[in-house]
């Protein structure tokens, strides 16, 4: 019987849990201790996707609807230089990171919460039957007992920081700028209508070389990098119409991947942030939040059993997390390497982005955007686009020396003067003279940064034709296809990757997004493919 719950942070996560927990079971006295003011809080907007807020509109609508009474709703744009394409996202929203907090402050105290600012506790001083740890990417909870929760942090390569600009803009906005010291690129949407969230990222080199490292440890922690925020504003002046980057504890970071094998220790779960992260670019951290606290407050409605409740509470939720999280994964990968891709046309650059992760396959994202990936296509072939599927369309054009954007390096034998009739070639690599580079197959579904690192390292030593090949399952394909594209853009060698009939469009995905020259498939007889 749960008398007593405390709930350690004040974010979104916390304090929906707090609120869903005191509906359920009204007689039980719940408690957020949250180390900050009630009206202090970092960031800018954040994004609530469609099914995000169909979850919550089932779990609580009276919040919902509250959240979306101050939300903003807007489309997506990519631009490089003067070149933009775009897609309707009308079901996304955002809402300002405040107005959230203050709505789900309310709503909990409404239903009987206590809120208590401006105190820190820790779980092991906290008189409770339950302790739910919502207290983040830092989680003082989960650094205390790494051991017990089986913690693991990863950081990232890149570095990236939070700012805002007070002017809505037109649309979400993917946009790289390029500078004398490198590539940044920012993503940005509006959450208000005098407000927008304006994310800058980059490549280790170019913030050394922008002076970023010397900034970076002179801002103190609650501080913002006032340096950064003028040099950046002058940058993306393009796309801030006049106006100027602002910060609210503004300062460079690198990403931080957490992933727990537990997410509870006796009477102590974590939640959100705190258990797990995933990657920004796919937005889904006080989504992941939310649906957590839905999912514990259902688990915890099954019995007087905590640690049987704590056990559901994880098997439920953690599949779901464990996909954000490859995801998120992939595509985090995919924007440290964005800049070598700067030379696509926007309309599949876009397309690029979109399958980046082999979450949107090419078919589905033209039932929703069919002038991009019309153009897309048409980019990469020379031709207009046409058949019932468009993958098996991809896979069937023919390669040839002429082919816009996809010409051949001068004097490569292995594609000769007529290049190829299909972009499927017979699963036989002795028939292109190719070095085969096997890739192995994939520990985890995301793969890993040191997996494709080191089979990129290992084909930047090889010339001709590249070969890949590895495991038949779809993550190793996923790397392959990665590893293939940094070969295909940093060498002269003709890329080919291997894998299963099965995932042929996951293939033909990574041929629109110029990740490879060429596919086999295996398991399926090929009538041609020969350079000829």
């Amino acid at each position: 019987m749960l008398h007593r719950v405390a709930v350690l942070g004040g974010g979104p996560g916390g304090l929906y849990a707090a609120r869903l927990l005191k509906l359920a079971r009204p007689g039980t006295e719940v408690v957020v201790h949250e180390q900050g003011a009630p009206d202090e809080t970092f960031g800018f907007g954040v994004g609530l996707a469609a099914r995000t807020q169909r979850r919550l509109e089932e779990a609580d609508p009276a919040t919902l609807r509250d959240i979306l009474a101050g939300s903003y709703a807007h489309d997506m744009r990519m631009r490089v230089g003067a070149r933009e394409a775009g897609m309707s996202v009308s079901s996304l929203v955002a809402v300002g990171r405040a107005d959230l907090l203050s709505v789900l402050q309310r709503h909990a105290e409404d239903a009987g919460v206590k809120l208590e600012f401006g105190v820190r506790r820790t779980a092991d001083e906290l008189d409770a039957d339950l302790v739910i740890a919502a207290d983040g990417v830092g989680s003082a909870t989960r650094s205390a007992s790494p051991e017990a929760f089986g913690a693991e942090v990863e950081p990232g390569t890149g570095w990236y920081l939070w700012a805002g600009t007070d002017v809505a803009l037109d649309h979400a906005l993917f946009a790289p700028e390029r500078t004398e010291h490198g590539v940044f690129v920012t993503h940005a949407y509006p959450y208000a209508p005098d407000r927008s969230t304006f994310l800058v990222e980059t490549d280790e080199a170019t913030w050394r070389m922008a002076g970023f490292e010397a900034t970076t440890a002179a801002t103190p922690f609650d501080a913002s990098d006032v340096a950064a925020l003028e040099y950046l504003s002058d940058v993306f002046a393009p796309h801030l119409g006049g106006h100027r980057l602002i910060g609210n504890r503004t300062r460079w970071l690198q990403f931080r991947t957490v992933r727990c094998a537990r997410w509870h220790d006796g009477r102590t779960v974590l939640l959100g942030d705190a258990a797990h992260t995933a990657h920004y670019s796919v937005g889904s951290g006080t989504k992941l939040a939310m649906e957590d606290a839905i999912a514990l407050v259902s688990a915890l409605d099954t019995g007087d059993d905590l640690d049987a409740a704590l056990t559901a509470y994880t098997g439920a939720r953690r599949p779901a997390v464990g996909r954000i999280q490859d995801i998120a994964e992939r595509s985090r990968r995919w924007w440290d390497t964005f800049p070598e891709r700067l030379e696509l046309p926007v309309e599949q650059l876009l397309v690029a982005y979109m399958s980046r992760s082999g979450n949107v396959p090419l078919d589905r994202f033209a039932t929703g955007s069919p002038e991009v990936v019309h153009a897309a296509l048409e980019q990469w072939s020379g031709e207009e686009p046409g058949g019932d599927s468009l993958a098996e369309w991809v896979l069937a054009r023919p390669w040839r020396p002429s082919t816009p954007g996809q010409e051949p390096v001068a004097g490569n034998n292995a594609v000769g003067p007529r290049g190829f009739d299909s972009r499927v070639v017979a699963d036989d690599p002795d028939a292109l003279d190719a070095t085969v580079l096997d890739v192995g197959t994939d520990a985890r579904p995301a793969g890993s940064e040191a997996v494709v690192e080191d089979a990129v390292r290992r084909g930047e030593t090889l010339t001709g034709c590249v070969w890949l090949t590895g495991g038949d399952d779809r993550s190793s394909l996923l790397t392959r296809l990665e590893v293939a594209e940094r070969l295909r853009r940093r060498t002269d060698a003709l890329v080919v990757v291997a894998g299963p009939d099965e995932l042929r469009a996951d293939l033909a995905d990574g041929l629109v997004a110029d990740r490879a020259h060429l596919v086999a498939l295996r398991g399926r007889r090929s009538d041609g493919g020969r350079a000829r």
